[in-house]
């Protein structure tokens, strides 16, 4: 590995075998490790587990050495005993691996806190298949709900929380900062471009191959009015300062208080070195007005 580890970044896999080929998920994955990012995300939901099988695939040609990587994966619910293990069981084995560094649940169901799905969490942690567990896409109450159950169970408790978070679209706000601030809860936040809204080549019409073409989804959560008003905020403020605009809405989430960890993603190592100079551009002032829309 020629460089220290980035720990603020982490390198997620929702672009493999549905925007960019094995091929090209491993040329990204390869770049991503020699330059020190190698906290690596991936879900089942991804590609239907065809994320899952390419990062399995890549672990099996490069068989880093224990602890090179940390490798994370979701499950989606239902969260029952029987579903979770149906779901984890089949995630390792896309993987290729007999455990994870961490596993979140991926979205928030009301099957998330009961005694049946922390208890299975708990199990995971104790027997070493999962040597963390976290939520994914949870709001501070519902974080709160799962996390005083396994409080009260003695069970093992979330130590990680992973939500969209970027300049348009904020999940990671506020009260869900302060909970795991207040509970040694580490947040990790993805999308930091809002799936390429914040670069503004969508203000005329979707672009053809785009994250907002093959999945149309993202459409819902990203046209609003607020965050088109956020976009032109983020595009006066880059015109003033005279850098780009990807640059300047990486770096205000890399920067953002109470955020531990970034996940990024790509479809080539230039997207890598892109984060990489947003890492290291630093303007409270510039981050505190874009705040403030």
């Amino acid at each position: 590995m020629r460089d220290t580890q980035h720990r603020k970044l982490g390198l997620g896999s929702s672009t493999f075998g549905r925007e960019i080929d094995q091929a090209a998920a491993f040329a990204l994955l390869d770049h991503a490790v020699e330059r020190g990012l190698t906290f690596l995300d991936t879900a089942a939901l991804y590609s239907a587990g065809g994320a899952e099988r390419i990062v399995g695939a890549w672990l099996a040609s490069r068989r880093p050495a224990p602890g090179a990587v940390f490798l994370a994966t979701k499950i989606y619910p239902p969260f029952t005993a029987t579903a979770m293990e149906e779901a984890f069981a089949a995630s390792l084995a896309r993987l290729g691996v007999d455990s994870v560094d961490l596993l979140y649940l991926h979205k928030w169901d009301e099957t998330a806190a009961t005694a049946e799905a922390v208890q299975t969490l708990d199990a995971w942690v104790r027997t070493g298949r999962a040597r963390a567990i976290g939520a994914s896409n949870f709001t501070a109450e519902q974080l709160a709900a799962t996390y005083r159950l396994q409080t009260s169970l003695g069970m093992v408790r979330f130590s990680f929380l992973q939500n969209n978070h970027n300049l348009a679209v904020r999940e990671a706000d506020d009260a869900v900062r302060a909970f795991c601030a207040a509970h040694g809860i580490q947040v990790v936040t993805y999308s930091p471009l809002g799936a390429g809204f914040l670069s503004g080549k969508h203000r005329d019409r979707v672009q053809p191959g785009s994250r907002f073409d093959v999945s149309p989804g993202h459409r819902d959560i990203y046209f609003t009015d607020l965050a088109w008003l956020r976009l032109d905020a983020l595009e006066r403020v880059a015109r003033r300062l005279e850098v780009p605009q990807t640059l300047l809405a990486q770096a205000w989430v890399m920067h953002h208080a109470g955020i531990d960890r970034v996940i990024i993603g790509g479809r080539n190592p230039a997207h890598i070195e892109q984060a990489l100079a947003a890492l290291a551009f630093d303007m409270p002032a510039a981050f505190a007005e874009l705040t403030a829309t």
